[in-house]
């Protein structure tokens, strides 16, 4: 039986942040603080800051949403590639994401001593817009309203919204990661299985 990368990447997530939940000195260690990465050099900071959480609603809907979309990406990629070769793509793409996602909030607050920033949101964000690249069509639902949309749809709104929020600022939630994590698993996916471009345009056109 050939164990899920999803389920893999999920249980270490949910480890070291129930971990880090009681171990101060980790989280301290571990979460985005932009001064720190610049200043002091400590750049895992950007790619650790995603295996944490601030509580368990942040980690369940990060993860929740990883397990719905991830498992189609990751069968995608190793149907392509091959196994080794896709799993190696498929785990690259979500952990780069997490780093890239994080680079304009690092360079927007590198002299913010106040701001700290964590969650897999970037790369999960990566994740659904490849999903979305494989699968245009497929029908999504924004919480709390009741009414599927297609996922290309989505796409967009999500986009939109994300960098809206992400210049008003002020709830405390780094939008710019979920736009730019989302924005790069789709170019990424784009230049990764180009492909699928014509059939990604017939299934919005058709």
């Amino acid at each position: 039986m050939v164990i899920s990368i999803t389920i893999i990447l999920i249980a270490i997530t949910v480890l070291v942040s129930l971990y880090a939940w009681q171990n101060q000195n980790l989280m301290e260690n571990w979460v985005h603080h932009p001064q720190s990465v610049v200043r002091d050099k400590e750049w895992w900071r950007l790619l650790t800051s995603g295996f944490l959480h601030a509580d368990f609603m942040h980690l369940f809907f990060n993860m929740f949403s990883f397990y719905i979309f991830g498992g189609v990406v990751e069968q995608q990629f190793m149907a392509i590639y091959g196994f080794t070769t896709g799993a190696v793509i498929y785990v690259a793409l979500y952990l780069v994401a997490i780093v890239v996602s994080d680079l304009p909030t690092m360079i927007k607050h590198k002299n913010d001593s106040r701001y700290y920033s964590l969650g897999a949101s970037g790369g999960v964000a990566a994740i659904i817009f490849a999903s979305i690249y494989f699968n245009p069509l497929t029908e999504l639902i924004i919480f709390p309203i009741p009414i599927p949309i297609k996922g290309y749809i989505f796409g967009v709104l999500y986009l939109f919204y994300s960098y809206y929020l992400s210049k008003r600022g002020n709830d405390g939630i780094n939008h710019s990661a979920h736009f730019y994590g989302a924005a790069f698993g789709f170019v990424l996916s784009v230049i990764l299985v180009p492909g699928q471009v014509q059939n990604f345009i017939q299934s919005i056109l058709g």
